[in-house]
């Protein structure tokens, strides 16, 4: 059966955001689940999008929301939680795809499109974000009589990302002649675009090729984090001194910025990044395509960052497109 009708769970995010763009011009109805649907008014502008007010981890409401869909995509992911013993990891990583299974099952939905991570490991992953991710792959993957793929993505980039953004923004805050403290700095990293992310999703939907798939998502090209601040750096045309940190000085600096609004870095962070964040191969050679390299998208973005919104700017870039 060809996937006419789409659910996205996490749609409201970075990622969702760009891949419904997408959808709607492809032509799927899309229902888009949110818990305050006011905020996100401009999905509904869509053609073919539904915005529906639910809690995800609310079965009964996840199942009425599957009704009359051909398949689910789950985009729902943190890079932290609150408090610091893997509780929140667990429940978005976790249960919430055990109940995205339960009522897919309910209402005979069998595709299912999920996001994992680089690096999820249930078994050894050194965070509580890599092995809770790790645990829902697998999860999902073990269900019986799904058709599901997963996407690992490395760190992703895009218009309104959270990366080279927030770079960006502690880089303008830090005082020319002071040092920029960087917490695990020669921990590599392939970025990856979130138009190749979508690129992917999208061309996997209807394949059935791709069922029962993991897929390794990264950039062609790796990076230490250093570097990668050092790019944005001259991209934004300012000069700083990164300071890369040792194990010890990044765990502390780590615990001070889990205090700070927006938990810039916190202790699970610093022990994610123990472990490099790229891929053994290039872009899965079936979805013919090739991945974008930073120098391609992120100037575009990151220099008019303070004349307007993300948002904006990829809207415009959509629809020169």
């Amino acid at each position: 059966m060809v996937a006419q009708t789409l659910c996205i769970i996490g749609g409201t995010g970075f990622v969702g955001h760009h891949l419904i763009q997408r959808l709607a011009r492809e032509g799927y109805a899309l229902k888009i689940l949110a818990r305050q649907p006011e905020r996100h008014r401009d999905l509904k502008v869509l053609p073919n999008a539904q915005l529906i007010q639910a809690d995800v981890h609310n079965p009964q409401q996840l199942s009425r929301a599957f009704e009359g869909c051909d398949a689910v995509i789950n985009l729902v992911g943190i890079l932290n939680e609150k408090g610091h013993k893997g509780r929140g990891f667990y429940r978005a990583h976790v249960e919430l795809p055990r109940k995205i299974i339960d009522a897919c099952r309910s209402k005979g939905v069998r595709r299912l499109l999920h996001m994992s991570a680089l690096g999820a490991d249930a078994a050894y992953g050194l965070s509580h974000y890599q092995r809770s991710k790790g645990e829902g792959e697998n999860l999902v993957h073990a269900s019986h009589q799904m058709q599901v793929t997963s996407f690992r993505p490395s760190v992703i980039f895009g218009p309104g990302d959270s990366f080279f953004n927030r770079f960006a923004t502690l880089l303008r805050m830090t005082p020319p002649l002071a040092p920029f403290p960087l917490a695990c700095a020669e921990t590599r990293f392939a970025p990856v675009y979130v138009g190749d992310v979508v690129e992917a999703i999208v061309k996997a939907i209807n394949n059935p090729a791709t069922f029962g798939q993991r897929y390794d998502l990264c950039g062609p090209q790796a990076y230490s984090l250093k570097t990668l601040v050092n790019y944005t750096a001259r991209t934004l045309g300012i000069r700083r001194k990164i300071l890369g940190l040792g194990k010890w000085l990044s765990r502390l600096q780590a615990g001070a910025f889990e205090y700070l609004p927006g938990k810039p870095l916190s202790r699970d962070n610093v022990l994610t990044m123990q472990r490099d964040n790229v891929c053994e191969q290039g872009f899965p050679e079936l979805f013919q395509w090739h991945p974008r390299s930073i120098d391609q998208v992120v100037p575009y973005y990151l220099q008019r960052s303070g004349q307007r919104s993300h948002y904006d700017a990829f809207r415009q870039q959509a629809r020169r497109s």
